[in-house]
């Protein structure tokens, strides 16, 4: 099936996430600046889906919108039929903390913090017990081959091993949807290819991940490529 197809017909599979004519307008001065035009495609669970596209083309933006923390301007995004943007946004707040995890282009480490205590943040919230919770970040952490590195700080680290914590934070809760920004972009190619192979290894047990990239290199293990260019998308 062609991924922009919009014919009703296709709304009667459920599909995991629907993007439905979404659009985002950002006003610079007098003037309206449309960073997506118009996007309609759909993911399905299992699937390891790589937007891409040049710098400026909207694939950032996009991914911020589909991870629940950047409001388009108009139409829907479907996370198992509901409606996010139709939510409160505490209701999204919890939806994101539950289903959704972001892995950031600039890693977002908290440098005062050790690397347990960066990985620990997502479950602060979970109101499981500290116990619990060091072992939860522990057993990620071995998951991304830093079991020796708990309580290091973020600048004691090499890049590709901030990538790692960086990873580990996003899947700790284990929600099924993983959104990645970039994450191979400041890496060199080695360390790039290992972070990709971990990728794919936690596709393969189970995660959807949506993996925003410039590097046509980095789509060679994902399920599908959606192109986006000037505020639009093609399937590939």
């Amino acid at each position: 099936m062609n991924s922009t197809n919009t014919n009703p017909a296709e709304h009667e599979v459920q599909h995991l996430i629907e993007i439905r004519g979404i659009g985002k307008d950002y006003q610079d001065g007098e003037t309206t600046v449309q960073a997506i035009k118009q996007m309609d495609f759909y993911i399905d669970d299992g699937e390891f889906v790589a937007i891409m596209g040049q710098s400026g083309s909207g694939k950032s933006t996009l991914l911020s919108i589909l991870g629940g923390l950047n409001h388009p301007s108009r139409g829907e995004i479907l996370l198992d039929t509901l409606d996010i943007y139709g939510l409160s946004s505490e209701q999204r707040a919890d939806l994101r903390s539950e289903y959704i995890g972001v892995i950031f282009q600039s890693f977002q480490l908290i440098p005062y913090l050790t690397v347990l205590e960066n990985v620990k943040l997502p479950l602060a919230i979970t109101g499981k017990k500290g116990k619990q919770q060091d072992k939860m970040a522990r057993d990620v952490l071995a998951k991304v081959g830093l079991t020796g590195k708990a309580n290091r700080l973020p600048d004691q680290l090499s890049g590709g091993e901030q990538e790692r914590v960086a990873i580990a934070r996003a899947i700790v809760n284990k929600p099924p949807i993983l959104l990645a920004d970039e994450p191979t972009g400041s890496l060199d190619s080695k360390t790039a290819d290992e972070i990709l192979a971990l990728l794919k290894e936690l596709n393969e047990k189970g995660q959807t991940i949506i993996m925003v990239t410039h590097n046509p290199d980095a789509c060679k293990d994902t399920t599908r490529t959606i192109q986006v260019k000037d505020g639009s998308c093609y399937a590939h």
